[in-house]
Parts: C-alpha cells; structure tokens; sequence
C-alpha cells in the first residue's frame, strides 16, 4: 500500500497485554472502518513475555518489536517514527481508552495541531492518581501558561509532522505526554481537550506509586525548567532574596546585632539563580528557534 494512501495512524504501546491486545485492536476497526484501507494501527510491543505479538497480529495490526524493554514513551517514539499517516492517534493498549472516542479526536485536528482526551472525575481510577494529576496539572498550567486539564493523559491525537518534530525530546519512560504537550504550547502551536470516561486497565499496572511517583514529580520540575527556566528559577529568587532581606531586617530592628553575612549571602545567590534563569531563558528559546529553522528546510 502506498504511504500516501495513509491518512490515519493508530499507535498502541504494549507491554504484556496478551488478554486484551485482541479485543482493542478489534473496537479500533470497528468504530474506524470508514476509513478503510486509509488506517493503519501500529502496536509496538515492548519486548512482551507473553503473546501479545501474536495477538495482534493475528487481529490485524503491524507490529514493531522492540529488542528489549526500553520504556512505554520509547515504544511510542518508534511508532511515531514508522507511522505513515498525516494524524496520528496514541492510546494505551491496556483498555483504559474507548475507540468510540477516536472520533471525537479526529474531528478537531486540523483546527488544531493536538486535541487530548482529558478524563473526567467520574473515570475509573484511584484516589492518589487523581490527587498527584491534580497537582501536576496546576504545576504545568504555571509553567506554560495554559490551562492544563490533563498533563497525563496517554490519549491523544496529534499531526503527524508535530509529533515527529519533538520526538528527540520525549523520554523513554512514561511521562512521554507530559513532554509532547509542553512542548507543543512552548512552540506556539494549538492544543485542545475533549472529556472522555476511562475504564479501569485491564490486568496489572507498570507502575509503582512510591518509587515511580517520586521520579515523575523530578521529571515534571526537570521538563519545567527545559520548556520555561524561568518561571521556575525567578520563585526559587525571590524566595531566597526574601528571606535574606527579612532575615538580616529582624536581626537589625529586633535583636539590635549587624545584618550579618548570611543575609548578604542569601541575597547574592537570588541574584545569581535569577542571572542563571534568564541566560536558561534564551537558551531554551533559540533551541525552539533553531528547530523551526530546520523544520523549514525539511
């Protein structure tokens, strides 16, 4: 089939989802037989020990193997390298996300460059998850200036050409969605949510609250810092320059000693975290420059 015939790529990362694989690649086909031959669904299987592979082969999909078990945003990367469409739609393989949505997604591409299925308090998820998304969505809304409605969502639909412009950036582990839609709003492109139920996953979750939680919070404050330095460095500033100046102002007026060298030390470095903050600034903003300019020669 030609590449140009492709208007439509599905990505599926999967990891061990041989007792569901079959049954999502089948509601995919269902609600999106439309498009016919115009479809393509890519599972990428994470270096499964069960049969997922062969389940989705057998249900119609192409699947792409990783050699080893690299990470659920990596398996997203290589599907996003091979698709051939000009939209691509990711979903998670584990039956969270309902195919009947796709189409809701589809719609608004074009208008916009990524539409997201923000999930709504009704979904079937734990107490801590919607707590820690909570969260996370205020930290991003701060830092991209933009209302964030789920920074975490695994569902979405993006261009093609968009995607593939950030793929360098999007880590190998699962904050992938985290990443792609920072990026998308720090490069001035348009973003969009629509609200969606998701089902409970269907086997055992990958990840660990504790130990992966902790490293997601130093994912979000690190991909904070490369998208808007700034908005991170400037609070870190004040809040040290404030608490130099009040400190060495009590111990003035109130204990009647000298400001002393650990207010004028607490001072100095809120200048220097503010100077390192608006030199990250203009880096930040010359890297989104320069892969526009070579975007542009593609």
């Amino acid at each position: 089939m030609n590449s140009q015939d492709i208007q439509i790529s599905i990505i599926l990362p999967a990891y061990n989802e041989s007792n569901i694989i079959g049954g999502v690649i089948h509601n995919i086909q269902k609600v999106l037989q439309d498009y016919g031959n115009r479809l393509e669904i890519l599972v990428v299987d994470d270096c499964s020990t069960d049969d997922t592979a062969i389940l989705a082969e057998r249900a119609g999909a192409q699947v792409l193997k990783h050699p080893y078990n690299i990470g659920n945003g990596a398996a997203v990367k290589t599907g996003i390298r091979h698709a051939r469409g000009s939209t691509i739609v990711m979903l998670d393989a584990d039956g969270q996300h309902a195919p009947e949505d796709i189409p809701r997604l589809l719609e608004q591409i074009g208008v916009f460059d990524m539409v997201v299925g923000a999930r709504v308090r009704s979904s079937e998820s734990a107490w801590h998850r919607d707590l820690a998304n909570w969260f996370y969505n205020k930290l991003a809304s701060y830092v991209s200036g933009y209302n964030i409605k789920d920074l975490t969502s695994g569902f979405r639909a993006i261009k093609t050409d968009v995607a593939r412009n950030f793929v360098y950036l999007l880590p190998n582990r699962f904050s992938y969605p985290t990443t792609i839609t920072l990026a998308t709003i720090r490069s001035g492109r348009s973003l969009s949510y629509i609200p969606i139920h998701a089902k409970k996953r269907i086997g055992k979750s990958k990840i660990r609250i504790l130990r992966d939680g902790v490293k997601f919070l130093l994912i979000i404050i690190k991909i904070a810092t490369f998208f808007s330095p700034l908005k991170i460095f400037l609070p870190v500033s004040a809040l040290m320059f404030l608490t130099g100046f009040f400190y060495g102002f009590y111990k003035v007026i109130f204990l009647n000693t000298r400001y002393g060298p650990t207010s004028a030390m607490l001072m100095t470095i809120s200048v220097v975290i503010f100077m390192v903050g608006l030199v990250s600034e203009q880096v930040a903003q010359l890297r989104f420059d320069r892969s526009e300019i070579f975007t542009d020669r593609e």
